[in-house]
């Protein structure tokens, strides 16, 4: 058991000190000692995992571990939350949507039947079963006895000897009312979750969980891939169609498609949306005017061929466009950069996008996302912005960056974002986390999200919030930070929750 280290707590720093030599003033003059883990008297996930000095453990249990969660990016299907979705088996709730499960199976051998193929439920868990014992020292051995433990107190080691038996011990566990989507909301103590929605989606389900009895806020975040995709005619011109009759605007100019697109911004803001997001490999920074962007519209509109410079140009002034938008109503852009999206040809056309064919792009990012949020600030309409990073050779760009365009009003009005898809595991969150302490303010850091299409990814925030206060709390060891329980615990506890809270700005 660990306590923090309060005047209240069984545990003072007095009895520490066969462990932890403090001085007079607080300061520790020698490393802490490292809590060494031993399988003989705790199961791999224990009270303690990750958390490897004294200031650690308190830090996470005293200020860290309570926090609600406000899971401001992921993508939660909102139907599943409208509906409270309940789980017939273990795959259901944990294979069905998860990419990175689908990336390790086939890495070891697993044919694509048991990934995303025809294979029943219990053959695919059996086949990640099989996989797992090969991820040690990959984010998903952590991330995968981390969820059996949180959401069915299995504490066993999962091979194929006992997969079976996980199976049927957790399906039996999935009638519970507890590990519905609304049980699971309420188990993890979830205040808010913002989906991930298409500006063309009519949020009829978003409206019907505002009318439920849903025991956390869900938000739409305005996402518009399609409006980029002019150079893919048979992508674009669909989607066109489909705003067409959500909008109910007729589209018949570029204008008209600017003036539906706002009516959907609108209609976002309206349900309680007060976020907008974008998945690009590099930002767009090549700006055109509103004739040379409606030629190229045109162009798309009547199946013309769209080059890559012209892409670039529409693009560019599309992204301007939104950027006001969002100024306009208050709300806070995300823009993840840095992918190399569908590498495998062979495996896009056969299973489509985000079935785990995608990498870490190496496009410098540096002068075009400064043209960007320079050519905004200069107009007065530069909004509050999450920037994501995806190649960590860029992470000081990013970085310093965001300190670029801060305006003296906003505190932390560009976030340098938590690390994303590849970069979502603990060396690679403390990369991020010791960039921007080391160009930015911590403190003010907006913290995790799960950025998930799993109900089962929620042990994810107990993750960042771990290696986070183990990352502080040997600082603290180490004489780094002053060892100050309450200064350096109340900045954990920040930014677990309310640094993100105060920052979105949503309709809580």
């Amino acid at each position: 058991m660990c306590y923090p280290l309060s005047e209240t707590s069984p545990l003072r720093k007095k009895d520490l000190k066969s462990l932890y030599p403090f001085t007079e003033n607080g300061v520790n003059p020698t490393p802490a000692p490292i809590l060494r883990y031993d399988s003989r008297f705790m199961p791999f996930i224990h009270d303690d995992f990750l958390l490897e000095t004294p200031q650690a453990r308190a830090l996470y249990h005293g200020y860290a571990a309570a926090e609600p969660i406000l899971d401001y990016h992921n993508h939660l299907p909102p139907q599943d939350i409208a509906e409270n979705r309940r789980f017939a088996d273990l795959f259901e709730i944990w294979l069905e949507g998860d990419h990175y499960k689908w990336r390790a199976m086939r890495a070891n051998g697993t044919p694509e039947s048991h990934c995303t193929g025809d294979a029943s439920p219990a053959e695919k868990c059996e086949a990640f079963a099989a996989t797992v014992p090969y991820t040690l020292r990959n984010p998903l051995y952590h991330w995968t006895h981390l969820e059996l433990k949180r959401y069915f107190n299995i504490d066993d080691l999962l091979s194929p000897s006992n997969a079976r038996q996980i199976w049927d011990q957790a399906n039996s566990q999935l009638s519970s009312d507890d590990l519905t989507v609304w049980g699971i909301f309420k188990k993890f103590n979830v205040k808010a979750v913002c989906t991930t929605d298409d500006p063309a989606d009519d949020l009829r389900y978003h409206e019907a969980i505002a009318k439920s009895d849903c025991p956390a806020k869900v938000f739409p975040t305005f996402r518009p891939d399609g409006a980029f995709r002019v150079q893919t005619p048979e992508l674009f011109l669909p989607w066109i169609e489909k705003l067409y009759e959500t909008s109910g605007v007729s589209i018949d100019s570029f204008a008209d498609f600017l003036t539906a697109i706002r009516q959907r911004h609108d209609a976002f803001h309206a349900i309680g949306g007060r976020l907008s997001d974008h998945g690009f490999n590099r930002c767009f920074a090549n700006f055109c005017d509103e004739e040379e962007a409606a030629a190229i519209f045109d162009k798309a509109r009547e199946g013309g061929e769209v080059t890559a410079e012209e892409h670039d140009r529409y693009s560019s002034f599309l992204m301007l466009f939104l950027g006001r938008l969002d100024a306009e109503k208050g709300w806070t852009k995300q823009i993840h950069l840095g992918a190399r999206r569908n590498a495998n040809t062979r495996g896009y056309k056969l299973l489509g996008a985000d079935k785990g064919f995608d990498s870490i792009g190496d496009a410098p990012q540096g002068d075009a996302l400064a043209a960007y949020l320079d050519r905004l600030d200069q107009e007065e309409m530069l909004p509050r912005m999450v920037l994501y990073n995806l190649n960590p050779n860029e992470n000081y760009a990013f970085a310093t960056m965001a300190g670029n365009f801060m305006d003296g009003k906003i505190a932390g009005k560009i976030q340098f974002g938590s690390g994303w898809w590849f970069l979502d595991q603990k060396e690679a969150m403390e990369w991020q986390m010791n960039a921007l302490s080391n160009c930015g303010l911590f403190p003010r850091f907006i913290g995790m999200l799960t950025d998930s299409r799993s109900f089962m990814s929620f042990p994810r925030h107990e993750y960042f919030r771990r290696t986070l206060c183990n990352l502080v709390g040997t600082d603290m060891a180490k004489g780094m930070l002053p060892n100050d329980e309450k200064l350096i615990g109340e900045m954990v506890r920040n930014i677990c929750f309310a640094n993100a809270r105060d920052f979105l700005r949503l309709p809580l």
